[in-house]
């Protein structure tokens, strides 16, 4: 279930900064790279999640 929620919120995330830099530059909005940047959100989180950030004992 936590995979699924890293990916819900990556994807709301990534809309939110979409909308705003294509709003800032003054271009169209893309889905694409909406979808490119959950897929990089999403990616970085499981990599640090499961991975790379170990907890101290």
């Amino acid at each position: 279930m936590r995979f699924v929620w890293t990916v819900v919120w990556a994807f709301l995330l990534s809309l939110m900064a979409a909308y705003v830099i294509s709003n800032m530059t003054q271009s169209d909005f893309s889905f694409l790279q909406t979808v490119v940047m959950t897929i990089v959100f999403s990616g970085t989180a499981f990599a640090l999640g499961e991975g790379l950030i170990k907890e101290e004992a």
